[in-house]
């Protein structure tokens, strides 16, 4: 019984020690924190998007770990707009940013805005001014820029850095009075112009914009900087863990002064480690032949080079949606590379080889030929058409059947005949074997087998029926060197357009490409003639296709394996009588070719 006993306790130990190794850092230090019984045991993140453009796959990442840790350890994740820069943010970006969440299977607390803080964050710099902890400073940005110094050189004080509270505090309302001329003034924080940490530098924690904002009207001119409003804002919601990409890891220190100095302002008078949120960074997702800065997105679609957000060859979840992708697949890829410290290049052959893996389980089989010979079964009659009841998925036999119908003539891909075979071709070709899909086997005749139109090419296809080889037939079983190949009936089928994509940049790396060109050429910004230079003129590709009717039933947002072809789903712009169907990816990998 003790060996029993012991032998329990030693597998329990191991599971847990496994669990453990299998825990990332950030769910390492969520465990370490709940252990110590830090921020009452609670776990709170947020997912902080700015409303300036549509979110990508990066942000999906983002999503995936701010929700998925939230979810994992009972707690909830609040989605919170950073619209703190009116010249950017609309409504529209709103919405969209809204709808990719819930697309992508995930719920939150409560909808929260930067500007329902305004108030707070303006206070709180009054606080800071009174405190002798911020000044305004009359200085260009220019004068600004230069007096921070270098990471190895410090920096030099302002002249306005020790002007009384009192003007501070005069000229800061003044900045908010709609009177101040944009860039004229600025909010300093007074912290260590000799800091190693060039943020400490004095950073300016409130500029005058003069624009209205799209939730608070012309109440505000002056508008607080997003080192000044994140951490704040966290720590008001109670945020206990804020999780960022890489980039920010430098903002740490700077973000946790201010949670310091917001909490010392509201005398928060539980320990200053305690009750505050803490920012844990993690490497972003990057992959090949993508350009992720909504900038240059907004470029693309602004000069016509794309459609609009959410053109299927763009990075941006509603473009992946539209494409076809799932979001399991979207969350299988994340959950593969996982989350670490450093910043890595992602094929993206690993991410739709995830895509294609999740599609193989939930995608109904259709037939459509894309490009069209017309097949002639000779020794089939005229007029008559038989019906066969097709499998949708063979991976989910409750997906059920749909009908399909065959005929005399039949729509085939090109491809799968040639008059001049050689020897492992082994689909039709004269005296060759195959098998249609679902019926018969078919041979083509020695001669004769083909016909052609007066530039040589081949417009009809000829072959006979092998009796009783149709499915659940005696012959059924027959074994023939060909392979089985995909058909539909001339006169049960559809017509489609079909818009195969492909990568829209021609280079694996377009983000430092196009800006090492870019430089080249003598600019400080990405323009759009800089992008196009590296746009893959291929990457959308239009062509007529002949589908079942069955397709016809078939809404935006169902996944479709054109069997033998790749994964597609109807556009949003797919009615009855036009039929349009998106090309998600292929059966294969072809991104080596």
């Amino acid at each position: 019984m003790f060996e029993k006993t012991r032998l329990m306790t030693n597998i329990a130990i191991d599971t847990e020690l496994e669990e453990k190794k299998s825990l990332n850092f950030i769910e390492q230090k969520i465990e370490q924190d709940l252990a110590e019984g830090k921020n009452g045991g609670r776990v709170q993140t947020r997912f902080p998007p700015e409303p300036n453009g549509y979110l990508h796959i990066g942000h999906a990442k983002a999503i995936a770990l701010d929700f998925g840790i939230a979810e994992k350890y009972n707690g909830v994740c609040n989605l919170r707009m950073d619209d703190t820069n009116p010249q950017k943010e609309d409504t529209e970006y709103v919405e969209a940013i809204k709808k990719d969440i819930e697309w992508l299977g995930f719920k939150w607390g409560k909808i929260l805005y930067a500007s329902d803080y305004f108030q707070q964050l303006w206070d709180l710099a009054v606080e800071l001014i009174k405190r002798g902890k911020a000044y305004v400073d009359e200085q260009t940005a220019e004068e600004i820029a230069a007096q921070k110094g270098t990471p190895t050189v410090p920096g030099t004080n302002s002249p306005y850095r020790d002007r009384p509270v009192e003007e501070s505090l005069r000229l800061f309302n003044e900045m908010n009075s709609g009177n101040v001329e944009p860039g004229k003034m600025v909010l300093r924080a007074k912290i260590d112009m000799a800091s190693d940490n060039m943020h400490f530098r004095d950073p300016i924690i409130y500029r005058t914009l003069n624009i209205p904002h799209w939730r608070t009207g012309n109440k505000w001119n002056a508008y607080p900087m997003y080192d000044f409003t994140h951490g704040q804002c966290d720590y008001w919601e109670g945020v206990t863990h804020s999780l960022c990409t890489l980039e920010f890891t430098s903002h740490r220190p700077l973000y946790d002064l201010f949670v310091d100095w917001a909490k010392e302002c509201a005398g928060d008078d539980k320990p200053m480690d305690d009750n505050r949120p803490c920012q844990t960074e993690f490497n972003k997702l990057n992959l090949t032949h993508i350009l992720l800065s909504k900038r240059n997105l907004l470029m693309l679609v602004n000069e016509g080079v794309v459609s609009g957000w959410d053109d299927p060859r763009m990075p941006t979840i509603s473009a992946f949606r539209r494409r076809g992708y799932s979001p399991e697949g979207i969350k299988a890829f994340i959950n593969k590379i996982g989350y670490t410290k450093f910043d890595a290049l992602n094929q993206m052959s690993l991410f739709e080889s995830a895509v294609r893996d999740d599609l193989n389980k939930r995608a109904q089989r259709v037939s459509a030929v894309i490009n069209p010979v017309k097949l002639i079964i000779t020794n089939f009659p005229e007029g008559e058409t038989e019906v066969y009841q097709a499998q949708n998925n063979p991976e989910n036999e409750a997906d059920g059947t749909h009908e399909i119908e065959f005929s005399r003539e039949l729509w085939i891909e090109r491809d799968d005949f040639m008059e001049d075979a050689p020897k492992k071709f082994f689909r039709l070709g004269p005296g060759k074997e195959v098998r249609l899909k679902n019926s018969y086997i078919i041979r083509c005749p020695e001669t004769d087998c083909c016909k052609k139109d007066a530039d040589g090419n081949i417009t009809e296809v000829y072959a006979e029926l092998i009796p009783d080889t149709k499915t659940g037939q005696a012959n059924s079983g027959m074994k023939i060197k060909g392979k089985t190949i995909h058909w539909v009936s001339c006169n049960h089928c559809l017509e489609a357009e079909v818009r195969n994509y492909d990568r829209l940049w021609m280079v694996e790396n377009p983000r430092d490409e196009v800006a090492a060109y870019s430089k080249e050429q003598g600019k400080t910004r990405i323009d759009i003639n800089d992008m196009r230079k590296f746009i893959n003129p291929d990457s959308l590709e239009i062509k007529k296709a002949y589908v079942e009717k069955w397709c016809a039933t078939r809404k935006p947002l169902d996944y479709l394996q054109f069997q033998r072809i790749g994964y597609y789903t109807p556009d949003y712009d797919s009615t009855a009588e036009h039929l349009i169907f998106n090309k998600t990816v292929g059966l294969k990998d072809t991104w080596k070719k």
